[in-house]
């Protein structure tokens, strides 16, 4: 049992030797330091992705069951069917009410968007979104990220107008009068490759659509610019139910950067009525999935379960799943488990070095203090009673190692988040302020700082133990 008079001398001998004491519980404090501050550079990403993801597609999703591995391909056989009678369940759920913020169908689809004006056009993602909740969900800020999304333009506008990434809007050459800075323009009067077919010319000398695909364009909508058109027009072409393509034009309003560079290149965002009629056109209109977004995230197993026991109630020849954000964005629990691995190697390594550092301390120790170890025994201090001594010596320089370094990653965390410095996280096109989140993370703080201090503890063990067993006489006469 340990005595307030061994606390007492502990505290003296770590006192004797104050260079050897203070250099031990430095490197304990910047090891603890680092750690945390790293831990709380892992924990921004973790906040600022799932910030991101939760805003574009919610908490979870309800799906078609096979819509996740096959409807991007043909997102009319993967719909929701009287996805309404659904949506509206969720919304007058008495369990579901506290937990929601916003609950809204969407529709993605794969198409052609070409500006035929100037004979281009790429491959995009279409995505029919219902704008006022939209913005409603843009506002959603649980953890405090500060990212500022652009406010949804659809909202109120015509309903033929669009969104259209940034790359979108470079590929298809409507940087100018969208008034997208730092957009490279192409070179003018480009050569055909060899052996291309030709092409009629353009307005400008560039090479035009295919003849049978400008004639499509032709039939299904007026690409002249229409009267009160605020923005460039474009031709979204898009597979219909039946198999036939449906040709509309959109009224691009904005070039949005949509966060990450894949989905920037090919992004075309719609509100949701224009796509489901560009699609579906007179068949009964479908959503690909039902969005729900939750006030709080730690709530997303509660309403998940949910979810499932309202669609199961539900038509049973329809097969619906709910998939929650983790599953729906493997990229984001691919980010966070690199993470972890190389948060757990820096703390293996941390944690070593705190090993060697205490161990060797307390074996200097008890090497100069062989004389008044075997001193204490001959009075009659047991084993035990000197294994105690050293290992409170390790103890206590890991706590207050573990104090100094909390301090000191708060104060660093402090400066770096008001530095204002940027970075470019992985698969992004958006720079977003370095955070290192640090202050109320109590778990973190409180798991690692007892980790090191245990380390620590039992670091100075088997010098204690060595001590211990040291023979009196041998020691009386060590010199």
């Amino acid at each position: 049992m340990m005595k307030s008079s061994d606390w007492r001398l502990a505290l003296r001998n770590l006192l004797r030797n104050r260079r050897r004491s203070v250099s031990t519980m430095l490197t304990l404090a910047i090891g603890l330091a680092a750690i945390l501050l790293f831990g709380g550079f892992k924990t921004n990403i973790n906040y600022s992705m799932l910030t991101a993801y939760v805003r574009m597609g919610g908490h979870l999703q309800i799906q078609h069951r096979d819509y996740y591995l096959y409807g991007s391909g043909d997102p009319t056989a993967y719909g929701i069917a009287g996805y309404e009678q659904l949506l509206a369940a969720v919304r007058a759920d008495p369990q579901l009410q506290p937990l929601v913020a916003v609950a809204t169908p969407m529709l993605r689809f794969g198409g052609l968007a070409s500006n035929s004006e100037l004979g281009v056009s790429r491959t995009v993602i279409g995505t029919g979104f219902v704008p006022q909740d939209v913005n409603l969900m843009r506002q959603w800020n649980e953890f405090a990220v500060p990212i500022e999304h652009p406010r949804f333009v659809l909202e109120g506008a015509p309903a033929d107008s669009a969104i259209v990434g940034t790359g979108v809007a470079r590929v298809l050459q409507i940087c100018a009068p969208l008034q997208v800075p730092d957009c490279p323009e192409p070179e003018q009067g480009n050569a055909a490759a060899p052996g291309a077919p030709a092409k009629t010319a353009a307005p400008g000398g560039r090479k035009a659509l295919p003849a049978d695909v400008a004639a499509l364009a032709q039939l299904g909508a007026d690409t002249q610019p229409k009267a009160g058109g605020t923005g460039p027009r474009l031709d979204l072409l898009a597979s219909s139910g039946r198999g036939a393509p449906n040709v509309a034009a959109v009224d691009v309003l904005a070039a949005q950067d949509q966060g990450f560079k894949e989905l920037d290149e090919v992004s075309v965002i719609l509100p949701l009525a224009f796509a489901q009629r560009l699609v579906f056109g007179k068949a009964p209109p479908r959503a690909t999935a039902i969005m729900v977004q939750l006030h709080h995230t730690a709530t997303q197993p509660q309403a998940a379960e949910r979810l499932r026991a309202i669609v199961a109630g539900l038509d049973a020849r329809q097969p619906l799943v709910v998939r929650d954000v983790e599953e729906l964005n493997p990229f984001y629990v691919q980010s966070l488990r690199l993470f972890d691995v190389i948060f757990g190697f820096i703390f293996v390594l941390i944690g070593g070095i705190v090993l060697f550092t205490v161990g060797n301390t307390m074996n200097a120790a008890v090497v100069e203090r062989t004389v008044e170890i075997g001193t204490l025994r001959a009075i009659g201090l047991r084993q035990a009673g000197v294994r105690r001594l050293f290992v409170i010596e390790g103890f206590v320089l890991g706590l207050v190692g573990a104090v100094v370094g909390t301090l000191a990653a708060l104060a660093l965390a402090g400066i770096v988040n008001h530095s204002g410095l940027t970075w470019l996280p992985p698969g992004s096109s958006q720079r977003l302020p370095l955070q290192l989140r640090v202050m109320g993370e109590n778990l973190s703080i409180v798991g690692t700082s007892l980790a090191l201090v245990v380390i620590a503890t039992l670091s100075a063990w088997w010098p204690a133990w060595r001590a211990a067993r040291l023979n009196v006489v041998e020691a009386l006469r060590h010199a």
